[in-house]
């Protein structure tokens, strides 16, 4: 398996290099994204590919379902060097139809260190308990959750204090929310964006 992987990586090479020889040395040069992504570690939604980007055109940050901890120095470092230092302006926060993390979260059965880290999916779970309970099956209810599972990922994000400091100086950095549909492929935007109005005023600066 491990032969194959590297024999594909040089063909893709061998053929990107043939068509556009300056390629590699452009992504070399430089990494100047316009999007910060964070999305669903699963495997079959790919920020660049869903979104019809190239490589070098969207920083990345995954997790099980897309969870925003506000204690998660592994995704507050990957967001404030997308803020301060490569100057991302639009960052995504992307979920998915069909989710395995937000299924775990609603079943009754042990995950490990995964309980754990789905803990505040549960927590939606209860809290919009009743809203929930109006979608007409198990399936749809999920689907529901992962899209406001999306909606408090972006009022998190928002929240936190890299934000509120590029808010409180002027910096023109926005928050949206997408969900990504598995049966059609298409993103579509649950309008929860935040812009430079979402600014705490007694955030440090």
């Amino acid at each position: 398996m491990l032969k194959t992987l590297l024999d594909r990586n040089r063909h893709w090479a061998e053929r990107r290099s043939a068509e556009d020889p300056a390629y590699f040395p452009r992504l070399a040069a430089l990494q100047a994204p316009e999007f910060f992504w964070i999305g669903c570690s699963d495997s079959r939604v790919p920020a660049n590919v869903v979104a019809g980007l190239e490589p070098g055109e969207v920083f990345v940050h995954r997790n099980v379902a897309n969870v925003i901890h506000s204690a998660d120095m592994n995704m507050l470092s990957a967001l404030e060097f997308a803020v301060e230092t490569l100057g991302v302006r639009e960052i995504i926060v992307c979920g998915h139809y069909g989710c395995g993390g937000v299924r775990a979260a609603t079943e009754d059965m042990p995950h490990g260190l995964a309980d754990h880290w789905l803990e505040p999916i549960r927590r939606l779970a209860r809290a919009y308990a009743v809203d929930l309970a109006q979608c007409q099956d198990i399936e749809a209810r999920r689907d529901r959750l992962a899209e406001l599972n999306v909606i408090e990922g972006v009022r998190r994000v928002a929240e936190t204090p890299i934000m509120q400091r590029a808010w409180g100086r002027g910096v023109d950095v926005r928050v949206h929310g997408l969900i990504y549909g598995l049966r059609d492929g298409r993103l579509r935007n649950l309008d929860c964006s935040i812009g430079p109005g979402h600014f705490l005023a007694e955030a440090p600066v």
